[in-house]
């Protein structure tokens, strides 16, 4: 120990603050609630944020709070990588060690990017979904360790933090939503300068409302006075206390300072500038202890013991004489929970810096370097490369600087912190052509870099180079690939996109057309995330490249980039191939994760093709490897893939249970955007099933946890969907804007372009606006539906048939309607129906042409019914049985209006439970034209003590109901009972409607509830 303190500069009565701190109280009252606090804390340096936060943290810890601190940590003017993050998760661990366990049950290889202690970080490919990932376990682990313990999280100078903090935290603050969790962080205010990192960040969350911020006045007169008496322990003459506050304008650090440098004697410091003032105190040490303030003052924040130690090159005793000296007089403090120290104030720390001369700098920060290779123990193990890196780089050492700046990159990437590492490889490309050619041939690619495939063995299929990973040395082009990825990653696309330019200019006079081509693809990736093209003319450029190349790496990922793009743009036999060749090439080479994304590809682009079972075969296959392997990012990309590929074929019963675990997986591994997807095709599902409520609550899921825009669009459009079917035609119209808003126009897509352009035609009839209705199909049809669009195509041609039939006795809509039905019907004889869904849409489409013409029968609608009753899609079999009733009360005699009031009843039925109003409204209104009850009539009578008798069904629908709840078709059931198709589907229909259900399942689990036919009557026979 270092015995007591001789000076008091600290005030021990905490003056002022009471309205700073009852809004922490409060904050701290709420999360007890369940409800996540966060609050920023602003001031100038030296105004009393550490002070404030020191007594709330000592009150919140009274109150049973747990306090995890955590302070940005700056070594020359580089911060270290999630330092503020990884000391506060430490702290907790100490505190909660079983609960964080707890916590991080599962995703430790991943958690320990942020806190080495919980094990080894895996390797592996870098993707964006990487940091997205590490920073939604983070979150997910704060909300667990909260669920049962109040937690304070507190962050201090963020004025000093890294790029990778100040993402990590905006994201913790707008994604946290449960928990007992207290965030707040302190910053310098006058430090933010117009070009300061953290300015566009305070900006960001200014926009939260959820989110308080806290900007610290300086102290008015008398709580000057109160701190000097505090420190002085009397209470001092008014005219000093006058002095100091007029000298330090109520900074309380300065008044700290001008109050013991008063008392002392020292009047240089009331008259001096304040900078001066901070450096007499320091100059009135004993010259040991000013040599051990200025090397704290060069190695960062905080100093470890024994690396001072070794820097000092002092003898023990006399080390420790001079830290006691410095410590006495409030200069240094012991680091607060570890073993080694730090300047009491900031201020003083960069004053003593600033006074260091050029050459006296370079010398400490050798010596640290120095001290820290030959004992890499002295500092923390996360922390040795980026410090050895910052002090060999100060020291101005390019031939040290440059590998432990690579280093010091390796160790930024495996934490997922991009921005450092980006900011390393820039600093290592500024120091390649200092660094002498001896110490560059010692650099191996595999030491430093990875995103660039090495050349592979003949074995393997790679080509005969000469060039062995182990020998070759390090290339200024290996550092451009590293800095173009991390760029991409850190979202920093503007420089990245320079960088691969730069790399471009390079290669234009080399033969490497591999390495070429890799750039291309990167290129590519850039120009769609900075929304300035497709990304096809830089892929194609890839392609010619390496086309007639022997397999490798990167001629898998070229292939599996096209196959990828086309997939999504422009489907069709040449993608097919690419995705073929792609699968085929990553075997032969070994890159099992381009393999899995080409097999996923293929399988897709293959049900496209008609491919249906041998496509779904090849996904689920992929589906259950990688979750076996736990390969996350592609373990998201098949739940929702595949689940999306089933949907567009109409099985959307099993793309619910898939997407169902799809959640599940995605909420584990930290997949916060494939779980916004997932959550938006669950949406679109949920509506196909007639399960409107979830499928609404999907679509608000998707908009709220999706971190790109591709969710955000996808639940617009549902939304505006079920908006339009529910009659709420503004909210369909904003909610469509929203669509149209996110996905923007710069990279045109099929699956984003033909559902808003379904929307639009169907919002423009629902407003009676015909013509623009008709001028948006022409636009439509005038770009054609590539193969395998048939999911989005039928709804649209549905669409706008629909509403030239729905104009047919309008004359304003004469004039152009047989040129717009030509042109849908055209368009419905080059579509594939390959399932049965668009089978049943095909013959729907036709159907509401001849209505538009006035040619519409009950055989034609009959024929939909049909084809619609075994889909499980009640608003679709609802608007078609609507048709079908119509069409009996047109065109046929009085002997059907019973069938057309049992179809007119399911139709009304359904379309009251779904909330589709338009429908329910239409359904009515027929009824109240034909004087048709929408209700059954109920007969007196005693209560039948069979329940199918008590349900009002007759012997023959009797027999039905058994064969429906054996899952047999109206074909079948025709056959069984030696009736025609026709009669089976109107004893259906009369049934469901007697039942009160809207679908053949519900009707066969009424009949399994209630009992009605032994086991052995449902055992179904030859498929019919």
């Amino acid at each position: 120990m270092l015995g007591a303190v001789e000076t008091r500069s600290v005030s021990p009565v905490f003056v002022g603050r009471a309205e700073e701190l009852g809004t922490l109280h409060d904050a701290l009252v709420r999360a007890r609630e369940g409800e996540p606090q966060a609050l920023l804390i602003g001031g100038e340096a030296g105004v009393g944020k550490t002070r404030l936060v020191e007594e709330f943290a000592a009150a919140a810890r009274h109150r049973g709070a747990v306090i995890a601190l955590g302070g940005c940590v700056e070594i020359g003017a580089d911060g270290l990588p999630f330092a503020p993050f990884s000391t506060a998760l430490r702290a907790l661990r100490r505190e909660l060690p079983g609960e964080l366990a707890a916590a991080a049950a599962g995703q430790e290889e991943e958690l320990a990017r942020l806190l080495p202690e919980l094990g080894e970080s895996k390797a592996g490919r870098h993707d964006e979904d990487g940091m997205a990932r590490l920073f939604e376990l983070t979150a997910r682990l704060l909300e667990r360790v909260a669920a049962e313990h109040i937690v304070v999280l507190a962050l201090e100078d963020l004025h000093w933090a890294d790029a990778s903090t100040r993402h990590l935290l905006s994201y913790l603050l707008r994604t946290l939503r449960t928990g007992r969790l207290v965030v707040l962080a302190t910053y310098r205010s006058d430090d933010i300068h117009r070009r300061h990192p953290l300015r566009p960040l305070l900006a960001e969350l200014d926009r939260l409302r959820t989110i308080r911020r806290l900007e610290l006045a300086r102290f008015n007169r008398d709580e000057v006075g109160r701190q000097v008496a505090g420190i002085l322990a009397h209470e001092p003459e008014p005219g000093r206390i006058d002095a100091i506050f007029e000298r330090s304008d109520g900074n309380a650090f300065f008044v700290e300072e001008l109050a013991v440098a008063a008392h002392e004697g020292c009047r240089t410091g009331l008259t001096d500038s304040l900078r001066d003032l901070l450096l007499v105190r320091v100059e009135g040490l004993p010259e040991p202890a000013q040599h051990v303030a200025r090397i704290v003052a060069e190695g960062g924040s905080t100093v470890e013991y024994r690396l001072l130690a070794a820097v000092a090159r002092l003898a023990e005793d006399d080390l420790i004489e001079a830290l006691r000296d410095a410590v006495n007089a409030s200069i240094l403090a012991p680091a607060p929970g570890g073993d080694g120290y730090r300047f009491r104030h900031s201020l003083v720390r960069e004053a003593v810096s600033d006074d260091l001369l050029p050459g006296e700098r370079s010398r400490l920060n050798r010596r640290y370097a120095e001290a820290l290779e030959s004992d890499p123990g002295l500092v923390p193990a996360d922390q040795r490369a980026t410090r050895l890196a910052s002090y060999w780089y100060h020291a101005h050492d390019a031939a040290k600087a440059l590998p432990a700046v690579l280093e010091a990159s390796v160790e930024a990437r495996r934490r997922h912190a991009y921005s450092e590492q980006l900011r390393l490889l820039e600093r290592a490309m500024e120091l390649w052509d200092a660094a002498p050619d001896t110490v560059r041939r010692t650099l191996r690619p595999v030491d430093y870099a990875e995103v660039y495939p090495p050349p592979l063995p003949e074995r393997r299929g790679g080509t005969p180079s000469g060039r062995d990973p182990a020998t070759t040395a390090l290339r200024h082009l290996d550092l451009l690939a590293e800095a173009a990825v991390a760029g991409r990653l850190c979202g920093e696309r503007e420089r990245a996109l320079k960088i691969t330019k730069r790399a471009l200019r390079l290669l234009a006079d080399e033969a490497g057309p591999l390495r070429t081509a890799w750039f291309w693809i990167q290129r590519s990736r850039l120009v769609q995330g900075l929304a300035r093209g497709d990304g096809w003319k830089e892929i194609a450029t890839a392609q010619e490249l390496v086309r007639g190349l022997p397999p490798s790496e990167v001629h898998a990922e070229v292939l599996a980039t096209a196959a990828h793009w086309s997939m999504l743009h422009e489907p069709g036999p040449d993608a097919l191939t690419a995705a073929e060749r792609a699968v085929e090439y990553a075997r032969m080479v070994g890159a099992d994760d381009i393999e899995s994304n080409a097999r996923l590809t293929l399988g897709g682009l293959m049900v496209d093709a008609g491919q249906i079972d041998a496509g779904l075969g090849h996904m689920y296959d992929v589906r259950d490897e990688v979750v076996a392997r736990g390969l996350a990012a592609v373990v998201g990309r098949s739940h929702v893939n595949l689940p999306s590929v089933l949907e567009g074929v109409g099985r959307s019963e099993e793309s619910v249970g898939i997407l169902r675990e799809g959640l599940r997986l995605t909420g584990t591994m930290g997949l916060r955007d494939a779980e916004a997807w997932i959550w938006s095709n669950l949406a679109e599902s949920l509506i196909s099933l007639g399960r409107w409520d979830e499928a609404a609550e999907a679509a608000g899921n998707a908009q709220r946890r999706g971190q790109t825009a591709g969710p955000h669009g996808s639940g617009a459009n549902c939304l505006a969907f079920l908006a339009l079917a529910r009659g709420q035609v503004p909210e369909a119209a904003r909610y469509l804007a929203q669509g149209r808003a996110a996905y923007g126009p710069h990279d045109p897509m099929p699956q984003h372009d033909l559902p808003i352009s379904w929307l639009t035609i169907a919002l423009a009839a629902a407003e009676g606006r015909l013509a623009d209705a008709r001028a948006e199909l022409a636009r439509t049809l005038e770009s054609g539906f590539p193969l395998g669009t048939q999911r989005y195509a039928w709804p649209l041609l549905l669409q706008a048939a629909t509403a030239e039939a729905d104009a047919r006795a309008l004359p304003a809509a004469r004039e152009g309607r047989e040129q717009v039905l030509d042109g849908i019907l055209r368009t419905v004889k080059r579509l594939t129906t390959h399932a049965p869904v668009w089978l049943a849409h095909e013959q729907w489409v036709r159907a509401e042409l001849h209505r538009a013409e006035g040619l519409s029968t009950p055989d034609t609608w009959s024929e939909v019914v049909t084809a619609f009753e075994p889909l499980s899609r009640p608003y679709d079999l609802a608007r078609v049985r609507y048709r079908l009733a119509e069409s009996l009360l047109t065109r046929a005699g009085d002997d059907e209006r019973e069938r057309a009031a049992e179809l007119l009843r399911l139709a009304h039925t359904v379309a009251r439970h779904l909330g589709a109003r338009p429908l329910a409204d239409a359904a009515t209104a027929l009824g109240r034209r034909a004087r048709l009850p929408l209700t059954p009539a109920t007969r007196p009578g005693p209560a039948p003590a069979d329940p199918a008798e008590a349900l009002g069904l007759t012997s023959r629908e009797r027999d039905v109901l058994r064969l429906v709840a054996a899952g047999h078709t109206n074909r079948r059931i025709a056959q069984e009972l030696f009736i025609s198709p026709k009669t089976a589907s109107v004893h259906v229909s009369n049934i469901l409607g007697k039942l009160g259900v809207s679908g053949r399942g519900e009707a066969a689990a009424v009949a399994h509830r209630l009992g009605l036919f032994p086991a052995e009557m449902l055992m179904p026979g030859p498929a019919g």
